[in-house]
């Protein structure tokens, strides 16, 4: 260890070495050569110098073997070496949990609830305490935090010795904001996965050992058995901080609300609420139905009706149903709450609100198809059979007289703006675009920006492949959310007519559209996807475009290309609407499963495409979501079309967006212009309450009305099946590891009786050894002289004493 010190303070050295000697051995060969050759050099010269005196002979022999010994020296390689010393700090790898079960307040039976969530008691000790700084006085701290996802969020350096002849540093390193790199935003726990991910990427190092904050909430992933193989490989001692509480809390929450996106004034309709408790069972509670004006304040909202609800068992869902019938037109917001019993520990979850568009008209929907194929029949009897959609159709293959079973047929798409801007949304089936004059498509594009028409376009084997390459058609290409391959010819990639269907792959993005769910909850609605056998084909495409979501693509591995299956569903906002895109109408298969599922797909894409048009109820503009329903932790894309009081465009470069989270506190959000479309803001934020977030643009007076819209945030069923800290489990790591299992943060800090994590972690650091390139000496002027020149020489002595 002193010599390794040494070494370190040196911090270089220079030394001599043979390129070619490894070891003693390899001097055999070498100098066995050179001793042959000066044996024959001397015998050669006895011989041949006989009538030499003795000193010449000598000298010539000397300067023959000097020549020789330089060429062997030559092949030995002389150079020079040069190493530095470079000290390796010790690592402490430290893993902190930030899934969505980390925001669970885990205040003690009997206390008063209010107390800190889990993540706030770590961020309170990495930023009030001395508990980092006692490790960065002997290690690297690498920190960090995992969830659905692993990152490495900080990296806190050694502390140096202080110098006291150095003055302070001016610019202190800065503290990482704790607070927001450690928020609860993974909707998983891959506890297995993290250990096994950071463990293999740094067991190179001088880790010290593994510092692990969670629950041990383990709901995703791989189990911790590799982690722990892997770790007891590198000898790397897992240390364990368990957070929470072993205990499971008494709640009862509003798990859900559901009621119907749109009703017409007399028309009565179902809101049902989902009831959830924990510890609770048997227990009844009063449910109370409200609802008011959107917008308003909740101090004016109406009690509809009561009901009384006993408590399931744990986890255990219960409905209850309200019949509503309304009187009038507008958007009304509905409120579920609970009147919870005093031993609910989280209060925060105990309502919801959705808002119900009342409106007094049928959705307008135009049908426009090339041909009559099944998807489009299915399509136009489903609406058709709908009392709140009015359904118009255009068959491009149609003849005159034909017989439809719709509101309307036309014989030609829409010229004016009038016609056009009478619907609400469009679903075109593998359309002859070429059909349409400029006039038209600019029209149509134009319907879909400005007046946030809902466009569903679904491609086809037909007549994709001939329109896409004409220039054009630019401004239809430009509404469709993915690249079109323009091509002239296409390859094989254009795939259609697989011998066998393919499931399609579900991106996260697509289990999380509620519009896509063909049940009421995501975990039913993905087992029902799972029973669709799939789709035979699809269109390709380059890819989605930068502001589109891509929720489905092809499920056949073979065709994937640069490690992504072909996209199949894909979504955009275009201006103030929203297009669908579907790589194939083939949805007509779900009747094979259920009749029923098939109805609840396109009635639910149908009226999320042409939500936009619902929600037009200000002068002033719209202001669009991609979503009603968030999970905590998530990104909102929030998009606004906005005009003045001339209803014309708005030419700000910015607005601002007011946010009221859950608790009641507020944050502003800049919405930047889109620069390709006048009167139309976009920005994004993210959620990290469970709640009803308030997204408004404020308004000064009545000609300049505020625009609002409603968002409900909730954590995922999978961070709240189990959340009790899982003490086996973390202590099975620290055994099995080499490490200490710490109950809390007061019993890793030393404040509970017990050794602190910090006297655990010994001092890893070493000295790596670094070796420069070589300097060649045997390459160089220099050597190539004395061999040129004991030659030369040689040869002037046998030339002076006339030797041959």
């Amino acid at each position: 260890m002193n010599q390794l010190l040494l070494l370190a303070q040196a911090a270089s050295r220079t030394t001599f070495e043979w390129g070619r000697i490894q070891s003693n051995s390899d001097w055999l060969a070498p100098l066995g050569v050179l001793a042959v050759l000066v044996l024959y050099v001397r015998f050669w010269y006895r011989r041949d110098g006989v009538d030499l005196k003795r000193p010449v002979g000598w000298l010539c022999t000397a300067l023959r073997v000097l020549a020789l010994a330089g060429i062997v020296a030559i092949y030995l390689r002389p150079q020079w070496r040069s190493e530095h010393f470079q000290p390796q700090n010790s690592r402490v790898l430290m893993l902190v949990d930030n899934s969505l079960s980390m925001q669970l307040d885990d205040t003690e039976p009997g206390a008063t609830a209010g107390g800190m969530t889990r993540a706030q008691r770590v961020i309170e000790t990495f930023s009030g305490g001395d508990w980092l700084d006692k490790l960065c006085n002997v290690h690297d701290v690498l920190v960090f935090r995992f969830g659905q996802t692993t990152e490495r969020v900080a990296t806190l350096a050694k502390r140096l010795p202080v110098d006291a002849a150095k003055p302070a540093a001016k610019d202190p390193a800065p503290v990482p904001d704790w607070a927001n790199l450690l928020a609860p935003a993974g909707a998983e726990t891959r506890l297995g996965a993290a250990l096994r991910e950071v463990i293999d990427d740094q067991r190179g190092g001088p880790v010290s050992g593994v510092v692990l904050l969670t629950d041990g909430g383990q709901n995703a992933g791989p189990d911790t058995r590799a982690a722990v193989a892997a770790a007891q490989e590198a000898k790397l001692p897992i240390h364990a901080v368990g957070l929470g509480t072993d205990q499971l809390p008494a709640n009862v929450r509003v798990a859900d609300l559901l009621a119907p996106v749109r009703a017409q004034p007399g028309d009565r309709f179902t809101v049902t609420g989902f009831i959830q408790a924990q510890g609770l069972a048997g227990q009844t509670v009063v449910v109370d139905l409200f609802s008011r004006a959107a917008g308003e304040a909740a101090g004016g909202e109406r009690l509809e009706e009561s009901r009384e609800v006993t408590l399931g068992v744990d986890s255990e869902m219960t409905p209850v149903r309200f019949e509503l019938t309304p009187a009038e037109t507008g958007r009304r917001t509905l409120a579920l709450r609970i009147k919870a019993p005093t031993a609910d520990r989280v209060p925060t979850d105990n309502a919801q609100e959705a808002d119900v568009e009342i409106v007094d008209r049928n959705l307008r929907i135009l049908l426009l198809a090339s041909g009559p194929t099944r998807e489009y029949q299915f399509v136009r009897n489903l609406l058709q059979r709908d009392k709140y959609t009015t359904v118009d159709v255009l068959l491009q293959s149609g003849q005159a007289g034909i017989s439809q079973d719709a509101n309307e047929i036309l014989a030609e798409f829409p010229t004016t703006r009038d016609e056009m801007f009478a619907y609400d949304g469009i679903v075109a089936f593998d359309v002859r675009w070429t059909e349409l004059s400029a006039a038209q498509i600019e029209l149509l594009e134009t319907w879909v920006a400005d007046q946030a028409g809902g466009l569903v376009l679904i491609a086809g084997p037909v007549h994709m492949s001939h329109w896409v390459q004409d220039q054009q058609l630019a401004p239809l290409r430009a509404l469709f959310p993915v690249e079109l391959d323009q091509r002239i010819v296409l390859g094989d990639e254009e795939r259609y007519g697989s011998t066998t269907p393919w499931p399609l792959e579900w991106m996260r993005e697509g289990l999380e559209a509620e519009f896509l769910w063909l049940a009421d909850n995501p975990s039913e609605s993905a087992a029902r996807w799972e029973s669709f056998p799939g789709v035979y084909g699809y269109y390709a495409v380059r890819g989605a475009k930068p502001a589109a979501t891509v929720y489905a693509r092809f499920g056949d591995p073979q065709v994937a290309a640069g490690g992504e299956a072909p996209i199949y569903m894909a979504g955009q906002f275009y201006g103030a609407g929203r297009v669908f895109y579907l790589g194939s109408g083939e949805m007509w298969r779900l009747r094979s499963v259920d009749e029923a599922l098939f109805e609840t797909f396109y009635t639910k894409l149908v009226r999320n495409v042409t939500q936009g048009r619902l929600l037009r109820g200000s002068s002033r503009g719209t202001l669009l979501v991609e979503r009603d329903r968030y999970f905590v932790g998530q990104s909102v894309a929030v998009r606004a079309q906005l005009s003045n009081e001339q209803h014309e465009p708005l030419t700000l470069p910015t607005v601002t967006l007011q946010i009221v989270r859950p608790d009641g506190g507020s944050q502003t959000l800049t919405l930047a212009a889109d620069a390709s479309r006048a009167g139309n803001f976009a920005g994004q934020f993210s959620v990290r309450q469970e709640g009803i977030y308030r997204l408004e643009i404020p308004g000064d007076d009545e000609a300049n009305p505020s625009i609002s819209r409603r968002i409900q945030v909730r954590v995922p069923d999978l961070e709240r099946e189990d959340p009790r800290r899982n003490d086996s489990l973390l202590a099975a790591l620290a055994r099995d590891t080499g490490g200490q299992y710490y109950v809390g943060l007061n019993d890793a800090l030393g404040l509970d009786g017990k050794a602190p994590l910090v006297d655990q972690l010994r001092d890893r650091t070493r000295t790596r050894v670094i070796t420069d390139k070589a300097i060649p000496l045997w390459n160089n002027f220099w050597m190539m002289g004395f061999v040129v020149g004991s030659l030369g020489l040689e040869w002037l002595v046998r030339r002076l004493s006339r030797l041959a």
